[in-house]
């Protein structure tokens, strides 16, 4: 994978520098990194790594919190001049279809974990040295990592990229989302104030 575009993009939180990952340039679903344009790349910078999801982050889903994730992180990037890792790993890498099979099993009454299972996946199976690859390439050394998921943190111990802060990023559940967000908490150990 290597850095294939870079360009400026405006947007609701500001001016941004957009990369494109990917192996080649024809790959229709490259990873993105926003940079904020005063992003102070030598100092520990503000980082979100968040995994694709359609129905969240353009359809504002109420079954997960990820568009609600999202937004809040944009905020806090804008106001500290942070980082966005936006890596293509629609439904934890399952892609969309699968996702919602995985959704049709949940209004079955299974949650989240035992919906990915039963698909014949892992219940995430999600890779975060995409985004320390791509941290790497762009020259950031220290991080406040805004995450709940231990899983993130745990990449960056195999890696020389520092954390120097976690930053909780808690949204408010909703009655759709609330069996979602208890499975996230008790069986994927993510970080949550339920």
């Amino acid at each position: 994978m290597k850095r294939q575009v870079e360009t400026i993009l405006p947007t609701d939180w500001g001016h941004y520098r957009i990369l494109a990952y990917a192996d080649s340039e024809t790959e229709p679903l490259p990873h993105i990194a926003l940079i904020h344009e005063e992003a102070q790349l030598d100092f520990t910078v503000l980082v979100r790594i968040h995994s694709e999801c359609m129905t969240g982050d353009i359809f504002h889903s109420k079954r997960c919190d990820c568009g609600e994730q999202l937004a809040k992180s944009m905020s806090m990037i804008q106001e500290q001049k942070g980082i966005l890792i936006y890596l293509r790993q629609e439904g934890r890498n399952i892609g969309l279809i699968n996702k919602l099979k995985a959704y049709q099993l949940q209004d079955k009454g299974m949650d989240t974990y035992e919906a990915n299972v039963k698909l014949g996946f892992k219940y995430d199976e999600r890779k975060y040295d995409i985004a320390l690859d791509i941290l790497k390439d762009i020259g950031v050394n220290q991080v406040r990592l805004v995450t709940n998921n231990p899983l993130k943190i745990d990449a960056f111990e195999q890696s020389s990229i520092k954390i120097v802060e976690r930053i909780p990023l808690i949204v408010k559940s909703n009655i759709h989302n609330k069996k979602y967000l208890k499975s996230k908490n008790d069986l994927m150990n993510h970080m949550l104030k339920l």
